[in-house]
């Protein structure tokens, strides 16, 4: 027994640990829900936001830029996103680096910190699901892909990858 217990409190405490950092968090208008900045999303620019969804699809762009259209769901406990019934709207991150996009498929679920730099319509960008949609558009700073849930009734930790980024640089945090 009191070789599980530190292994049981260790797996415990790292089930609990945050997806995104405090210093981001800290950051971010957490009152900012995504259907307020969607309706003017040019008027929070520069805020920083904490928002989720499923990756719709990431289209990498010619200039190194990578950009990731995210169908937005509700954040639950740990920040992960809640599926939800009806249609909440779709934003996109922009990643100032490639992504190696062979790691993170469509219908993945994401937590992004990032800070919002109005919209774009979606006639502007090439091979994006919906041109006549105008996206909420936010430079990541932070983004979280959840593993899959294998056991949906377990108490098995979903540890998932975080992609901290500052400027050009990436850096992992497990």
């Amino acid at each position: 027994m009191k070789l599980y217990l530190p292994l049981f409190l260790s797996v415990f405490l790292f089930a609990c640990a945050p997806v995104i950092s405090q210093k981001t968090k800290d950051e971010a208008d957490l009152s900012l829900h995504f259907k307020e900045v969607a309706q003017n999303p040019d008027a929070y620019d520069g805020k920083v936001v904490l928002w989720g969804g499923e990756i719709i699809q990431i289209l990498p762009q010619d200039d190194g830029i990578t950009l990731i259209e995210v169908l937005e769901w509700p954040l639950g406990w740990r920040e992960k996103p809640q599926k939800t019934v009806s249609f909440r709207g779709k934003f996109l991150v922009v990643l100032k680096e490639p992504l190696d996009t062979s790691r993170y498929g469509s219908r993945a679920r994401v937590t992004v910190a990032g800070e919002i730099q109005g919209s774009m319509q979606g006639e502007k960008i090439e091979s994006v699901s919906d041109p006549a949609y105008r996206y909420p558009l936010l430079l990541g700073k932070e983004i979280h892909v959840w593993t899959p849930d294998l056991y949906q009734y377990s108490y098995v930790p979903d540890v998932g990858e975080t992609l901290e980024y500052s400027g050009f640089e990436r850096v992992l945090r497990y």
